[in-house]
């Protein structure tokens, strides 16, 4: 699918979703129902790679304490989503999506990041509504940042790409209006999974791009920032399988999350003010630049780690979007604990 025709079919999801359109398919109800069967036969072993119970380390707790300022509160950094916002897969907290940022974000900020994580492994976009609403209840811990992965069991559980898109763009809106910062990354690319087989390999990556596209457009209209994450891991997931996937050959690796987190942390950086102004500037050379937003939205996906943030609300076919190529920088290895391990529990 070319760029452009990508974009259109993004911007048809995405005007469902903000206009109450019923489900606009990715791919015939035939297909998809092979593609759910075959990713659910991959999924059978899901449990650090021993048939066990979902488990997730629990990595919630302070990060960069050594950065601590008398009178000066650490910066709240809240991951939101699904198994891969979790950090299913790994043994280790340290080697979660969650505690590589908040150890990355606690060393470019020179202060202590207190991470929190309301991720549910197995959850869908519709779940988001409660997340956020877990998030926004402890008013004396509201974010100053918020992490969102979702997607990949939307599409693999049927869930109409607008009313997917619909949930995620809420839950961003309901996360900015309480002051929080958000980055999401978008689907991840479902045609990496060795287990699923051609053609619905093919399938499985055009559904994962097309529903990340969709979900660029609603979190950017919502004021939110987008790593694409599907062709980050997807080439390099498919050129190195046991290296960058978990012993389930489903979820990534130590090596694979640790591929995300670098992808995401400039971007959270950005958000929060933190990265280095000449790079905030669109560099021509790595072909950066303002598009509309479904544009952008469209190249992003095919593309490791492209950012997508606002730009200008209305301009020459609507909304225009930023879009930045961001380099990505070493996330430094974090705290081997973090200070305190307030207790979450985990659902199946």
């Amino acid at each position: 699918m070319t760029s452009m025709s990508r974009a259109r079919v993004a911007r048809r999801i995405a005007a469902g979703a903000a206009y109450g359109g019923g489900g606009i398919g990715l791919v015939g109800a035939a297909a998809v129902g092979l593609l759910l069967a075959e990713v659910q036969l991959a999924k059978r072993q899901v449990g650090n790679g021993n048939g066990s119970s979902p488990h997730v380390p629990n990595a919630q707790g302070l990060y960069g304490l050594s950065y601590s300022v008398p009178g000066e509160p650490p910066l709240r950094l809240t991951m939101l989503g699904d198994s891969t916002a979790a950090g299913q897969g790994v043994h280790r907290s340290g080697q979660t999506p969650g505690a590589l940022l908040a150890s990355g974000l606690a060393a470019v900020a020179e202060r202590p990041v207190d991470l929190r994580n309301v991720a549910l492994p197995g959850a869908r976009s519709d779940d988001l509504d409660r997340q956020v609403a877990l998030v926004l209840a402890d008013t004396g811990r509201l974010p100053d940042v918020c992490v969102i992965m979702i997607g990949a069991n939307d599409v693999t559980h049927r869930m109409p790409p607008t009313r997917s898109v619909r949930h995620l763009s809420t839950a961003v809106r309901r996360l900015r209006t309480a002051g929080a910062e958000v980055v999401v990354g978008t689907c991840p690319d479902l045609g990496t999974v060795e287990q699923v087989q051609q053609p619905l390999r093919w399938l499985a990556r055009r559904a994962s791009r097309q529903l990340a596209a969709a979900q660029t457009i609603g979190v950017v209209e919502q004021g939110g920032r987008t790593v694409s994450l599907g062709d980050l891991l997807g080439p390099e997931f498919a050129a190195n399988p046991r290296e960058l996937f978990g012993p389930d050959n489903y979820h990534p690796s130590a090596e694979g999350y640790a591929t995300a987190a670098m992808a995401v942390l400039p971007t959270v950086c950005a958000a929060l003010g933190l990265w280095p102004a000449e790079e905030e500037r669109p560099d021509v050379s790595r072909r950066e630049g303002f598009l509309p937003v479904a544009r952008a939205a469209a190249e992003a996906v095919a593309e490791p780690g492209t950012e997508v943030t606002a730009a200008m609300p209305t301009g020459p076919k609507g909304p225009w979007a930023l879009l930045k190529r961001r380099k990505r920088r070493r996330v430094p290895e974090p705290d081997p604990v973090p200070t305190h391990h307030p207790t979450r529990s985990v659902e199946g």
